[in-house]
């Protein structure tokens, strides 16, 4: 798998595996999915302590331990702040929270935390003073947000005295809203609201890495996930674009998706959710596919969008 630099610091595989829905799968299965990521190349985990209520972690970290894999050899992201019918990102919930993940994955440290979404009530004194303490205990080594937009990262930069990594962000062929308010700059399209502060583009500038998440799922008019869009019949231009492209490069379908996000110049990583190792494998030949402009703009427009 190749590899790229993490918010310019860390190496990481350019494709990370999401563990969203490892929970309740038997663990001889868990134990397949990450045999097989790894023997891929991809050794990035991505977790949060609302994944099955933290059974995803502890499931994974049984898994990591039935196949005696070492610690050092993989790389493990998890989430915080999401709460049941509120968000905390208070010092003492962010401290404990990691404790807590600490435990359940059955490790010393964490690679890369993230702040899980946006709390309105954060005061980025008490974020800077959870970051300092659970860095100076060796819990977490890296740090990063998800779901922000541009000033919120602003206002926790402004006390965090590490740098953000990651923004992790909704992104695929058929959730573009980053991308389309750039395209739609200076017209009256409804494409051209700008929703979160250009966030391509700022990310793109402080050097923070975007993370893909949901990179196969379609939504609703308010971002809520309705299925994937690979092979289904509400989106017959886009799967035909898909097949063709895919035959050209004799890859998946799944392929020529991640493809198009790992064409784009930001370097954003792919976070895919699969827990069938043969998609994986499927997913992953897209490391060897380098889409043409065109070919990147001609996906775009059959999933539905348009260009000035």
């Amino acid at each position: 798998m190749k590899r790229m630099k993490l918010g310019n610091e860390l190496d990481v595989p350019v494709i990370g595996l999401g563990c969203m829905r490892i929970w309740d799968k038997p663990i001889s299965e868990v134990e397949r999915l990450i045999a097989t990521s790894l023997e891929l190349g991809i050794n990035f985990f991505d977790h949060a302590d609302i994944y099955g209520g933290g059974k995803s972690e502890e499931v994974f970290a049984q898994a990591l331990k039935n196949l005696k894999i070492p610690r050092d050899e993989v790389i493990i992201q998890t989430k915080c702040g999401i709460r049941s019918g509120f968000y905390d990102l208070s010092k003492e919930h962010i401290i404990t929270s990691v404790e807590k993940a600490l435990k359940r994955l059955d490790t010393d440290y964490i690679d890369i935390l993230l702040l899980h979404r946006p709390d309105t009530l954060m005061e980025p004194e008490e974020i800077a003073e959870a970051f300092s303490y659970v860095h100076s205990k060796g819990y977490v080594r890296y740090f990063g947000v998800s779901n922000f937009n541009s000033m919120q990262i602003e206002l926790v930069s402004s006390a965090v005295n590490f740098k953000l990594l990651t923004n992790q962000l909704q992104l695929s062929l058929t959730n573009t809203g980053m991308i389309d308010s750039g395209i739609f700059a200076n017209t009256k399209f409804h494409q051209s609201i700008n929703r979160d502060g250009s966030i391509l583009e700022y990310c793109r500038l402080k050097g923070i890495t975007i993370q893909a998440w949901s990179p196969f799922q379609y939504g609703n008019e308010y971002g809520n996930i309705q299925g994937v869009f690979i092979d289904n019949p509400l989106f017959p231009d886009l799967n035909a674009k898909l097949e063709y492209l895919a035959n050209k490069y004799s890859v998946s379908k799944e392929a020529i998706a991640i493809a198009w996000i790992l064409r784009h110049p930001a370097k954003i990583q792919p976070i895919v959710g699969t827990t069938n190792p043969e998609r994986l494998k499927k997913i992953a030949q897209a490391q060897d596919v380098e889409l043409t402009r065109e070919e990147w703009y001609s996906l775009y427009i059959a999933a539905g969008n348009m260009i000035p």
